[in-house]
């Protein structure tokens, strides 16, 4: 029997800087705390801070981690000391429950490990990279029929993720704030009240911001994570969609509770 997962490791940029390292640490250990608030409702999740300024994720279902590394790169405090994500998804055959997050030696694992280094040897660091095609041996390839397009499916992937971090990249400060908190709130009309803003101010950030583009790519990947699991394991009681619909519902409702400090960074 085998398990859908998927895993992050999240690395800060220019970490050692500005002497920020204890600061950056705090705030990696209150990260942690509220996702582990986010996720105690919809599924099993191993979450760690370690190694100073990194943070491992291990969740089940195959677009958990994407989706919390998303919101995170959204409400992230520190504008000069950008996280990044390698990712990976795939199946295990252990429980969630049964992995020490410290100890697992997993090719996923390794996978997002080689996702997050290559990243940090990219001059212009993009938040987000799927590595899908390495560290399988041919029997382990053969088991899903998603497998044998690992590769086609990193690729098409991580150029969606580059022409959304295009769109983000462009984004002025009160545009990425507005696509935010849209993000957030779901409203754009609740989104002005919250700013102090009209309408049409927000409405003219929204488009010009690009946060259709941004939020509409976050969307469908998670589309077609959701749509991989669901034609791998037919069998499971609870729609990966239904699974993360909730987990949304579950961060949004977290993070609506600290809506001022959000915007006060």
């Amino acid at each position: 029997m085998t398990f859908p997962i998927s895993i992050f490791i999240l690395d800060v940029s220019n970490s050692s800087s500005d002497n920020k390292g204890e600061e950056l640490t705090s705030y990696l250990d209150e990260l942690v705390n509220w996702i582990s608030n986010w996720s105690k409702e919809i599924g099993h999740i191993k979450v760690k801070h370690r190694s100073g300024d990194e943070i491992i994720l291990i969740a089940t279902g195959y677009s958990t981690a994407y989706t919390i590394a998303f919101y995170i790169s959204r409400i992230w405090k520190y504008k000069k000391h950008q996280p990044y994500f390698g990712l990976a998804f795939g199946d295990t055959d252990k429980e969630i429950t049964e992995i020490d997050i410290e100890k697992w030696i997993h090719p996923l694992v390794k996978q997002a490990r080689y996702a997050n280094d290559l990243l940090k040897q990219e001059h212009s660091r993009p938040q987000f990279k799927f590595e899908l095609d390495q560290f399988f041996t041919s029997v382990q390839s053969s088991t899903y029929s998603y497998n044998h397009f690992r590769s086609e499916f990193e690729t098409l992937i991580n150029t969606l993720l580059k022409l959304q971090q295009q769109f983000i990249w462009n984004q002025t400060e009160i545009q990425e704030l507005v696509c935010s908190m849209y993000l957030i709130l779901q409203q754009q009309k609740a989104v002005g009240e919250l700013l102090n803003r009209t309408a049409p101010t927000i409405s003219s950030h929204y488009k010009k911001g690009n946060s259709d583009e941004i939020l509409n790519t976050f969307t469908e990947i998670i589309t077609i994570l959701n749509s991989l699991e669901q034609k791998t394991y037919k069998s499971t009681k609870t729609s990966p969609m239904e699974t993360n619909v909730n987990l949304n519902d579950s961060i949004r409702k977290h993070l609506k509770e600290h809506l001022k400090s959000l915007i006060d960074r």
